[in-house]
């Protein structure tokens, strides 16, 4: 099956959810740009931006971790509009505000992006029958990194047309056609996007979690080898230039890796949609170590494209993979928690990777790349394991809503909601 047969699989609304993270992703290029803005038109020192940096990445994270939690309660759509309304007005307005307010309010955007990713992950979710939201998912991934390919190049030129300021301007101003955009596409009432989820009398979060070892190993899993994924955007460069390789090789690898994640990640989704997700997962996880491990014995640009290879197709398998198995696996009352938990985990790296990378790569750093290959194959080993049926019932069977480890069969077009 091509591309577009794939797409016409998914159903209208997340078509519509893809293009709207498409359409908010172009103009979200600010956060590459923040610490130039921050030491150069800002005249910040290099450790106050850093600072401001860090705390805006701490919003980011914490957004992710309790988007989904303000979705049950709420609705989804409702905090996906008031996060946007929020990030968008907040980035417009940085631009006016003195150094000292930027310590709160680049926080507060964070935060509020951080809430529409996870209530647009939660969107998805809920839009999409069990067992076939592996291919959503990826459309909406893809939705996202095709903007991340137009995204910078735009806001360079925007830097360089007219000066940094108009950079958050028009990514606020963006952000807030995204919230219309968002509040056009998705029905104000009558739907799971606009009824809050919450029910008093159902388990608690933890107890949910408990009753799914699974998720908890896939939870931990995830944290650990985001970690090690995102130092290609820290400590990798680092080590690149070390051994004689300049800022154009490694924006080849970059390019590279974001085409054929663009390229092959829908198709791949399409072609595993029967393949039990924990296996899929797991390899993938595998992969991401194998490609640090090849750093290991050499640093030529053979072994970088080969690492680069290797983590790009651990890519493939394991994001979409894990997002869709934990939208699986979560109860109708938790859905946006379940989300929560894997959204922060799986951006939880952005905060983790640079500080801890960067210190032991400055301390010991022929053991950056063997322990991010022990870590991640250690993660993948873990989410493997994880595949059989186990937990407090001893003999394997789950009962309820909770769901062993097993490839799922998918019809060829799914049933569209509503």
């Amino acid at each position: 099956m091509g591309f577009f047969g794939v797409v016409r699989d998914v159903p209208r609304t997340v078509r519509l959810l893809a293009f709207g993270s498409f359409l908010n992703g172009v103009v979200s290029f600010t956060f590459v740009y923040l610490f130039v803005y921050l030491t150069g038109p800002r005249g910040l020192s290099v450790p106050q931006a850093g600072v401001i940096a860090g705390f805006g990445g701490i919003g980011l994270v914490a957004g992710n971790f309790t988007g989904g939690w303000f979705g049950d309660r709420y609705g989804h759509r409702r905090m996906l509009l008031t996060g946007a309304l929020v990030s968008g007005v907040a980035l417009a307005a940085l631009p006016a505000l003195p150094v000292a307010a930027m310590y709160g309010v680049l926080p507060l955007a964070q935060y509020a992006a951080g809430v529409v990713r996870a209530a647009n992950s939660a969107l998805v979710a809920v839009s999409v029958p069990e067992g076939s939201r592996r291919q959503s998912f990826a459309l909406v991934r893809a939705g996202g990194n095709a903007a991340f390919a137009v995204g910078p190049p735009l806001g360079a030129l925007i830097a360089a047309r007219f000066s940094y300021d108009w950079l958050f301007v028009a990514d606020g101003l963006g952000t807030l056609i995204f919230a219309g955009y968002a509040a056009t596409v998705l029905p104000a009432h009558g739907t799971a996007h606009s009824r809050p989820a919450h029910d008093p009398g159902a388990p608690g979060l933890w107890r949910e979690l408990r009753a799914r070892p699974a998720v908890l190993v896939l939870l931990a899993a995830i944290l650990c080898v985001d970690l090690v994924y995102r130092q290609q955007y820290s400590t990798l460069p680092v080590f690149l230039a070390e051994h004689g390789h300049g800022a154009r090789f490694y924006g080849w690898l970059l390019s590279v890796n974001g085409g054929l994640i663009l390229l092959l990640e829908l198709p791949a989704a399409h072609a595993l949609r029967r393949r039990a997700p924990l296996s899929v997962v797991g390899t993938g996880l595998l992969l991401v170590g194998l490609g640090y491990a090849v750093l290991i014995p050499g640093v030529g640009a053979l072994f970088a494209v080969t690492m680069m290879a290797s983590l790009t197709a651990g890519e493939i398998l394991y994001k979409t993979t894990a997002t869709a198995y934990v939208a699986d696996q979560a109860p109708a009352h938790a859905q946006g928690r379940f989300q929560s938990l894997y959204a922060g985990a799986s951006i939880s790296g952005q905060v983790l990777a640079p500080p801890l990378g960067g210190a032991l790569y400055a301390h010991a750093p022929g053991l950056l790349w063997p322990a991010c290959a022990v870590l991640a194959c250690g993660a993948g080993v873990a989410v493997l394991a994880a595949r059989r049926p186990w937990g407090p019932w001893g003999s394997g069977a789950v009962p309820g809503p909770v769901r062993a480890e097993a490839a799922v069969p998918v019809p060829e077009r799914q049933t569209r909601p509503g």
